[in-house]
């Protein structure tokens, strides 16, 4: 039987480490800025479609006053992402994605300002519905045209 010398084993060992570390350099260098504003823009905007179903699917019944506040919060924080990223995109996506924030927030403002701050569901169903409906169509008509793929 052939006996293999200890330095050939840690030659192997050397190489496969710097073809590891090699991967994982070349992983982390090829997303450009671009690339990450894009996807932390996406990635916002997604939350913001999931908080707004949430909120669509609310009814008497299921909604609480804390559930709410706590899905417009979540908004809040995902239009901050998408405002932090934006000097990151390409001219043409930057105009695209400050139209539909613009739009998005203008709207966002005026709904959460119309409910309040001491909002309470049994009292203001009407309105509740009648704002979360806004809410729905202000995310249709600005970040559901955004493109992401």
């Amino acid at each position: 039987m052939a006996r293999r010398s200890p330095c050939s084993h840690s030659m192997k060992l050397l190489v496969f480490a710097l073809a590891a570390a090699m991967l994982v350099l070349v992983a982390a260098c090829g997303e450009s800025k671009e690339d990450k504003a894009k996807k932390q823009v996406c990635s916002a905007s997604a939350d913001i479609q999931t908080q707004v179903k949430k909120l669509q699917g609310l009814t008497l019944t299921t909604a609480t006053t804390t559930g709410v506040k706590d899905s417009l919060s979540s908004i809040q924080g995902s239009l901050q992402k998408i405002k932090d990223a934006m000097p990151d995109l390409t001219a043409a996506r930057k105009q695209q994605i400050q139209s539909a924030n613009e739009a998005f927030v203008s709207e966002f403002k005026s709904i959460t300002g119309d409910l309040g701050t001491s909002l309470s569901i049994s009292g203001g169903k009407a309105k509740l519905q009648t704002a979360l409906q806004q809410l729905v169509a202000a995310y249709q008509s600005s970040f559901a045209k955004v493109d992401c793929s």
